[in-house]
């Protein structure tokens, strides 16, 4: 069973966010970026690949929290299958972490100076 829609809500809540753009995604489906960087991108209503620092990933991988990227395993990607709603909230919950993280990675070097 998939959520219903669940493409398009994820869609509206990511871009809300300040600095949040969509546009298509070359493998197909919506890409959300901040600046010229991907956070993640849903591939219809089913599944949600998200870049993530490693450290993170590994952690919610080892949690079982997320599953490894479908196809790219070795990398700071792992992906969400979108089967109840709470997966959902959890994709855009880890989203947003995504964001945060770039976030942190473009406002480190200013803050070193």
């Amino acid at each position: 069973m998939n959520v219903q829609n669940a493409g398009e809500k994820i869609k509206v809540a990511v871009t809300r966010w300040p600095g949040v753009t969509a546009r298509e995604h070359r493998f197909g489906g919506v890409e959300f970026r901040y600046g010229n960087r991907e956070i993640g991108h849903i591939h219809g209503d089913t599944l949600v690949d998200i870049r993530l620092p490693s450290g993170l990933r590994d952690e919610l991988l080892a949690a079982q929290q997320a599953r490894p990227h479908h196809w790219s395993m070795s990398t700071g990607w792992l992906s969400l299958p979108i089967i109840r709603e709470d997966d959902l909230k959890w994709a855009v919950v880890l989203l947003r972490q995504s964001l945060e993280s770039m976030r942190e990675q473009r406002e480190w070097p200013q803050a070193a100076a």
